[in-house]
């Protein structure tokens, strides 16, 4: 366990179009690559946007509420992921937490919300922090996340969740389990009944309907935390979710909808397979265990930064995963076959443009992540 004290806020660092302007092939994201989904699509381009949402969202969190199983009274809507990621950080301050437990390897939001408002950070074993967060499937190596394993077999917890839920926030961004691709826990359209309960579930649909441009999320509290869902509720500006936003969540209920990214999983699994073969013949090392449309690689390089920077020359984008703490490595959506080629057929014009220059790529042993 390692203690990471506050340190003034940085820059959020992500993946997707930058100065630079929209890549021509983009796998610094984990957008489904089969989208975008039409009937979503469909209903986000139909949404009036001369009107203002219902300011309750009535309509949407009961829909949502079904979706789920839950009272209406348990759904917090959200600007996006990253915007309730501060907002609940912003509560357990207030309700007097000083320490933040992150996964070892995690998405940068979790920690720079905790450093903004100046709470410690425990990265890798945060057990006995105040606001404790963990992604099922991970990012960025798209693996079984143990803390979630751990709170879902904690039958202290699952069968008490009120009390621990009520001193301790307990955080399952659920981000990515729409995109899983193992056999096991494919998405089926409906929420997995196998998620731990006593803890708080965020989702973001947008990654799974392949529309990351429209910002919307909402919240799960666990069963019995009403009130704490409704302080969270007003520490939000009025109307988070904008028209399009609640036209991309009303329809993420919808069976069409489901049916499509059902299937696309599918594709997608199809395309994964290709993909990390294709890594593996450019040399790179390929993380193992990835669940998810996205997994980790380390290219074959001793200059990976300045690679990276030719590469987005070239119209493609890859990940650093510098910020997630794992330097060296990149993290790659899973993109259709052109994509794919054209990665390999840059990365091959930059490794023979060394070449003749006399240079080499390293390939000896690297560290497998």
């Amino acid at each position: 366990m390692t203690l990471f004290k506050p340190l003034p806020p940085l820059a959020p660092l992500h993946g997707g179009p930058d100065t630079d302007g929209i890549p021509v092939f983009d796998f610094s994201t984990n957008s489904n690559a089969c989208g975008p989904c039409p009937g979503a699509l469909g209903a986000v381009q139909a949404a009036d946007a001369t009107r203002y949402p219902d300011p309750a969202y009535t309509a949407l969190r009961q829909a949502l509420g079904a979706f789920h199983g839950v009272v209406p009274g348990r759904i917090v809507l959200a600007a996006s992921a990253s915007e309730f990621i501060h907002r609940i950080t912003a509560l357990a301050v207030q309700l007097g937490v000083v320490q933040v437990g992150v996964p070892l390897h995690s998405y940068g939001d979790y920690a720079q919300a905790a450093q903004a408002r100046g709470l410690g950070v425990l990265r890798g074993a945060g057990a006995n922090a105040g606001l404790q967060w963990a992604c099922e499937p991970s990012s960025p190596l798209g693996r079984s996340d143990p803390v979630a394993y751990a709170w879902k077999g904690d039958r202290r917890v699952e069968d008490d969740g009120n009390a621990d839920c009520r001193s301790v926030f307990r955080v399952l961004d659920c981000a990515y389990v729409p995109l899983r691709l193992d056999a096991k826990g494919a998405w089926t359209g409906t929420p997995s009944p196998h998620l731990p309960s006593a803890c708080w579930q965020l989702w973001t649909p947008n990654k799974a309907l392949g529309l990351t441009g429209v910002r919307a999320a909402y919240a799960i509290a666990p069963e019995g935390n009403d009130d704490l869902a409704r302080a969270l509720t007003a520490l939000g500006p009025s109307w988070p979710v904008g028209a399009h936003g609640v036209a991309l969540l009303q329809a993420w209920v919808l069976p069409g909808v489901q049916q499509w990214l059902v299937h696309s999983l599918a594709t997608l699994r199809d395309w994964k397979a290709r993909q990390q073969t294709l890594c593996n013949d450019l040399g790179w090392a390929v993380s193992a265990g990835s669940l998810a449309n996205y997994f980790c690689a380390q290219p074959a390089s001793t200059t990976l930064q300045s690679d990276l920077v030719a590469l987005r020359s070239a119209g493609i984008k890859l990940r650093d995963t510098t910020s997630f703490g794992l330097p060296g490595a990149v993290r790659l959506g899973v993109l259709a076959p052109a994509a794919q080629d054209a990665l390999a057929a840059a990365w091959q014009a930059l490794q023979q443009g060394r070449t003749i220059r006399g240079e080499s790529f390293s390939t000896g042993s690297r560290e497998t992540l």
